[in-house]
């Protein structure tokens, strides 16, 4: 695997990237640069194709043409849990959280289950031990320590959320894909999900896809605007701010 100690390699890159269902073309020619500790975000209209191209880069959907790239090794033709192993993770908008367990319960089953043991209920605690440490230094990294012993159930819905990428920081990513992070909460839940993203470790890249400007101006340093599949415009938040192609597609002046 090529290192990334020279800080030139992108974690993730991709390029020409392209998907097509039957006769429709989700993707079209999508390239993309992300380095270490990087913070993008994906914009665009409903049906611009942002969620395909999420499920390209993990994955989930093979590319019709083009490639992926992590660290520099083609990954195009791998399954999902083979990108994770090389330092990728996704939330997606649907919660996947057990609301009946605690906070630590959680990522305790998150991190036992990206290993080849078995978690078993009954076993001593302290055979654990290592993955215990693990959760609570987690759960400390973004100030949820306080919340361990709390049920999922109980906490606020942007609570929710936060554990959610907290379980995707699990598997040790390098690149954290985020998936809509501030769908359904409420503007001051928003403001504290952008918080809780820029308290994130600075050597992780965050791809991110958001219909909350406000979340995506805070958070991101660079913006790729995603319409009919293909990337139509890309700069820094003030330059897509000030976009007359961006704001012809997001108000139809055009």
């Amino acid at each position: 695997m090529t290192s990334s100690a020279s800080g030139d390699v992108p974690v993730l890159e991709l390029k020409s990237l392209c998907k097509s269902f039957g006769g429709l073309q989700a993707t079209r020619s999508v390239s993309l640069r992300i380095m270490p500790g990087d913070r993008q975000a994906i914009i665009g209209p409903n049906g611009a194709g942002k969620t395909t191209l999420f499920n390209l880069i993990t994955g989930i959907h093979p590319v019709t043409s083009g490639e992926i790239l992590l660290y520099g090794r083609d990954v195009t033709t791998w399954p999902s849990h083979r990108r994770t192993a090389m330092g990728m993770a996704r939330t997606f908008q649907v919660t996947s959280l057990f609301p009946k367990l605690t906070v630590l319960d959680n990522v305790l089953l998150a991190i036992k289950g990206l290993r080849p043991s078995k978690f078993v209920m009954w076993r001593f605690l302290s055979s654990y031990k290592d993955v215990y440490e693990k959760a609570h230094t987690l759960l400390e990294q973004v100030d949820f320590i306080d919340r361990k012993d709390v049920e999922v159930r109980n906490l606020s819905h942007g609570e929710q959320r936060q554990l959610e990428i907290v379980l995707g920081l699990a598997s040790d990513p390098k690149v954290l894909l985020l998936d809509e992070p501030a769908a359904g909460l409420s503007s001051g839940e928003s403001v504290e999900m952008a918080k809780f993203l820029m308290k994130l470790d600075s050597n992780l890249a965050i791809l991110l896809i958001e219909h909350d400007m406000d979340v995506v101006f805070d958070v991101a340093s660079h913006i790729s605007v995603l319409h009919f599949g293909q990337v139509l415009e890309t700069g820094t938040p003030e330059q897509i701010h000030t976009s007359a192609r961006v704001q012809e597609i997001y108000l139809g002046t055009g």
